[in-house]
């Protein structure tokens, strides 16, 4: 027969409190920043995609809806910052004749280290069809070196 041991059934107790808090992004660092996505978590925003190839870095950032004069793109000590806004499309409609809202607006910021040493000069940012696409020039000491081998 198993013993009833109280302290095991307040462990997952306060597991299961612990991921309900979670959810709603309390005990998170608040100096983390993250999107409005109200009912849910915090969810990073835009999400991005970050490729390079020899000569540069290319970030992808997946913005529909966001207003391309609101976008600021910048670049500063290797940490690439993407900030704007998310007009609502609603205007003059009440929150209470809502029957579902599942698409965010408001201001957003988000902000990612670059892996490698970039050149502030050079960064380009073109938006087309809700996509944000920022190429940015890798410093010379971070591009990749040829060195010939000697045969003896």
């Amino acid at each position: 027969m198993a013993q009833w041991n109280p302290f095991e059934d307040l462990a997952t107790l306060r597991q299961e409190i612990d991921r309900a808090f979670e959810g709603i992004g309390v005990g998170q660092d608040p100096l983390r920043q993250v999107a409005f996505l109200p009912g849910r978590g915090p969810r990073r925003y835009p999400l991005i995609n970050l490729l390079e190839d020899k000569d540069h870095l290319y970030i992808e950032a997946l913005t529909p809806g966001v207003d391309p004069q609101s976008l600021n793109v910048s670049v500063i000590h290797n940490r690439l910052t993407i900030a704007g806004e998310k007009t609502s499309i609603a205007g003059d409609v009440k929150p209470e004749a809502f029957h579902r809202s599942e698409r965010a607006s408001g201001k957003f910021v988000r902000t990612v280290d670059l892996p490698v040493e970039v050149a502030n000069e050079g960064v380009q940012a073109e938006y087309k069809n809700g996509l944000l696409v920022v190429t940015v020039p890798k410093a010379e000491k971070a591009k990749p070196k040829q060195i010939n081998v000697k045969v003896a």
